[in-house]
């Protein structure tokens, strides 16, 4: 079968790989989409995603949609359009029994963070276990799909808020993660929702899904102690000590975006002064079932994907995803249909 391959950094190739056969319990799916994470931006720019190194040949991909091509059990017809929750979850632990996202010894799909590496879905079959797969609805496209994933964090980093239904949210992050946080809070019913970023480019995207303001930094100043809930999805540090101050009192931070593993400079300040909560959001527990009854509710969300390339143009896809300014989300068409 044909794949997407990272070797290193900048190494990034088609290659022919053996076609995988499912085992017990497992079911092969032919590929459709999958699109261009942030992580999978970093294994292929920088050859490590953190402290997770590219040390082998690295199938990227966890945002992914694609067709039954064999269940062994029968239960899913050859062809029915799916999409995949890309965790495989590790043994609970006391107190986080109900998060299972949390507990040690997960996996996730295109990931360096396992030895061997855990192979994602950019490839033409990739074989999964049986509980991962989605069915998607009969309006709901494959390519609309490959947004179930990151939509899902976004959710989850609601339910970690605790709802944002007649709350004043402020969307910190503009990118494609922040694109579907924002709409994610349209959809479930926040009475306000502002979107801020460096760049114009990616607000005028937000603007185009309903958001109701937005505050390009730099330019323009972020309303302070305006907002219920903050959900800070780029990652900058300077941007979480903006959240800090945009919040209410008493308001709720959440950190969406990934940061790196190093010491930064936060204010804390407010967070004292104000009796703020600051809270984490690590990808998702099963908010992905939410996603796909969102993405088939509301179509225009799939105006965030900005582009589509083919695979055999995937080294220029991952060029355009890296320029934010003009991309929002980019999804590789994955020789589906292809003999």
């Amino acid at each position: 079968m044909r794949a997407l391959v990272i070797n290193g950094r900048l190494d990034l190739v088609e290659t022919e790989l053996p076609t995988p056969e499912p085992g017990p319990g497992q079911v092969r799916l032919r590929m459709a989409y999958g699109g261009i994470c942030g992580s999978d931006l970093h294994y292929y720019n920088e050859g490590a995603n953190g402290e997770y190194v590219v040390r082998e040949p690295l199938v990227p991909g966890h945002e992914v949609s694609g067709s039954v091509d064999v269940d062994p059990s029968g239960d899913l017809a050859p062809g029915t359009p799916v999409t995949v929750h890309p965790a495989t979850f590790g043994k609970p632990e006391p107190g986080i029994e109900d998060r299972r996202h949390l507990w040690p010894g997960g996996a996730y799909l295109g990931s360096a963070s396992t030895q061997p590496h855990t192979q994602g879905g950019m490839s033409e079959f990739l074989i999964v276990d049986k509980d991962m797969v989605r069915t998607l609805p009969a309006g709901l496209s494959l390519r609309r799909a490959a947004l179930a994933e990151p939509l899902g964090v976004g959710l989850h980093g609601i339910t970690v808020a605790g709802g944002v239904q007649g709350k004043r949210v402020l969307v910190s992050g503009s990118g494609p993660i922040g694109l579907l946080t924002a709409a994610a809070c349209l959809a479930e019913g926040a009475a306000e929702v502002t979107s801020t970023d460096v760049l114009a480019g990616p607000l005028e995207r937000a603007r185009r899904l309903g958001v109701h303001g937005t505050v390009q930094v730099g330019a323009e100043e972020i309303p302070a102690a305006a907002f219920d809930v903050v959900l800070e999805c780029s990652g900058v540090h300077a941007a979480v000590n903006a959240a800090l101050l945009a919040a209410r009192r008493a308001g709720i931070v959440v950190q969406v975006g990934m940061v790196p593993n190093e010491p930064r400079g936060i204010n804390l300040a407010p967070l004292i002064s104000k009796e703020l909560q600051l809270r984490g959001a690590f990808r998702f527990n099963d908010e992905i079932d939410r996603a796909i009854e969102l993405l088939d509710e509301n179509p225009a969300i799939e105006d965030v994907i900005t582009h589509e390339l083919p695979a055999d143009r995937a080294v220029e896809a991952f060029a355009v995803a890296k320029d934010s300014a003009t991309s929002g989300k980019v999804v590789i068409s994955l020789w589906h249909g292809e003999s």
